[in-house]
Formats: C-alpha cells, structure tokens, sequence
C-alpha cells in the first residue's frame, strides 16, 4: 500500500490526477469482445480493467434452484490475484460474496425476469486490474452486457462513487482516496433517477450526504451517455457489417445475371451456326445428287450408243466386201 499523500486537493482545487472535485475518471467500453458468451463488455474506468460476460436464459442447474414464474439471476464478482499490487489470494472471499450480492441485487430489478420462467441469467465479472471502484465499474460493465446479450430490460444500470478528502466531497474516488479518504458511498442508478446500489462507509453529515448524492447522480448520467453510445457503436457496426454482406451478395446475384445471358446468347449463336451448317450440308447433298443421275443416265446412254456403233460398224464391214466383189466383177 502506498503512503498516506499530505494533501488530497491542490491550492488550484485540482485533485492528485489533475482532477475536479465533481469530475470522473476516463471511461472506455467495448462491447461483444467474447464471441462465446451470449454478452459481453470490456471496459476501463480510470485505471480500473474489467471484463464481463453474460449467458443465457439457459436452463437452470440445480433444477431445484428454479422459479417457476421468473428467471433468477445470477452474480459472480472475481478479482483476479494479479489485479492488485499485494498478490490477492485466489477464489472467493467474504469481500467478493458481499460484492456479488448487492450487485445481483441492483440488476435484477432491471431486468423482465418473469418473460423467462425457469431459467437463469448469469453473469460473470473479472477485475483485471484494480484502483479502487471496482464494484461500480463491474456494475456498469455488467449492464452493458446485459444488453449486448438482447435481455429485456427496463434500462441500463450506470454506477459511480462519491466520498470525501480533506474535507472536501469528490466524486469517482482513485486509489489513494479511497484508501485513506474520510468517506467512499457507491451507487448505482438507472436513467430516469431510481437508485439500485447505496452503500455508505464514513462519516457524512445529512447535508454531505445530499450534495454528494446530486454529484454522484450527474457521475453516473455521464457514465450512462458512454454506455449508451458504446452499445449504438456497436449495433451500427454490426449493421453495417451486414449490409455490406447483403450488398456482396446482391452484386453476386447481378453478376450471375449478367453471365447467364451472355451464355444464352452464345448457345443461341452456337445453334444458330449449326443450323446453317446442317443447311448448307443439307443443300449440297441435294446438289450432288442430280449430278449423280445425270451420270447415271450418261452411263445409260454410252451403254445404248455402243450396240449401235456395233450394229454399225457390222453392216459396214458386211456391206463392204461385196462392194469389193462388184468392183471385180465389173
């Protein structure tokens, strides 16, 4: 543990990370980090890392820890032994199991557990590294996976500290503040002001206790405005992604409409071609055939013409020695 700072808040009303009193810490979210769980969100909340993880509605094992009428919830808070400078001893402790409690507590009345009788939601929630606040960070990780897994419910959950350093009330409390600090009062709210997490430990007078009520109530609209827009982020991606796979596939089904008519038209020229080669083989097959028969009828005729010439040429040698014969006679 790091020693006890002389002064919480500067001559400049600036706190030790150049903070104003009523200023929280940087806030990250991604949402859908684990492609397993049905939700999920990874955030950073100052030095604070966070990872949680949402499954269900799912069946609910023992079955005799069913609720006929409505789902349960289930909450399981873990700092990982690495999350802290001392190594924390790992698994559950007294710490955790309260954590888990009243964190279970602060979701559920959010959340339309009568649409999912006889089942379970659970949610599990890692502290990687920790600088004090670690159950409102985890609650708001929580809230946002929640709704990357589709639960109904009736709104987000945003939770933030606030507490008292020298006198003086802060909101979102760092490490230092937190450990040596004269008050630390998490709380968790939804957006329209209904309070779901109040836990005190310190002293604050009535009057303390109200203002810092109103300054954390402002820490977590500002918590609320990174939620909401971390989650539209996310959908807006998501349905960008799927136009452009809707808008891949429709230029595939126009290319294949472009490629099937040129086939068509390059069948109908290859019919077309084959066409008039049959034709032109049809038209010369009929052209040969009437030289074919006047063959024919030649070979007719020069068969006629030679019995003739025959005949022919006979009487002329019959004819012709009697002429011989006249010649000597005479």
């Amino acid at each position: 543990m790091s020693e006890k700072p002389e002064k919480f808040i500067d001559e400049n009303g600036l706190r030790l990370d150049g903070r104003k009193p009523n200023q929280v810490r940087d806030i990250k979210i991604e949402v859908g980090v684990l492609e397993r769980a049905d939700g999920s969100c990874y955030l950073e909340f100052g030095k604070n890392k966070v990872m949680a993880a949402v499954y269900g509605p799912r069946e609910v094992h023992p079955r005799h820890q069913q609720k006929s009428t409505r789902a349960i919830v289930r909450y399981k808070y873990n700092m990982a032994a690495f999350s802290v400078e001392d190594r924390k001893r790992p698994g559950p402790d007294r710490r955790s199991t309260e954590v888990s409690k009243v964190s279970r507590e602060a979701l559920e009345d959010q959340v339309f557990t009568e649409y999912f009788p006889k089942s379970a939601i659970d949610i599990f929630v890692e502290v990687l590294q920790a600088d004090a606040g670690t159950r409102t960070a985890a609650l708001n990780a929580a809230s946002v996976a929640l709704a990357d897994a589709g639960i109904p419910m009736r709104g987000l959950v945003s939770a933030c500290a606030f507490g008292k350093v020298d006198d003086t009330l802060v909101v979102d409390l760092s490490k230092d503040e937190d450990n040596y600090g004269q008050a630390d009062v998490p709380i968790a709210m939804t957006q329209d002001g209904k309070i779901t997490l109040l836990q005190m430990d310190g002293h604050l007078t009535p009057e303390e206790l109200k203002a810092g009520l109103e300054m954390a109530q402002e820490g977590c609209r500002q918590v609320y405005e990174v939620q909401r827009q971390a989650l539209m982020d996310h959908y807006a991606k998501m349905q960008g992604e799927s136009t452009e796979e809707k808008d891949a596939e429709t230029k595939a089904q126009s290319k294949e409409e472009v490629v099937a008519p040129e086939e068509t038209e390059a069948s109908d020229d290859v019919d077309t071609e084959a066409e008039d080669v049959e034709d032109k083989v049809a038209g010369e097959s009929e052209d040969e055939e009437p030289e074919l028969e006047d063959v024919e009828e030649e070979a007719e005729v020069e068969e006629e013409n030679p019995a003739e010439d025959s005949e022919e040429t006979a009487d002329e040698m019959d004819e012709e020695p009697d002429t011989e014969e006249d010649e000597l006679n005479e």
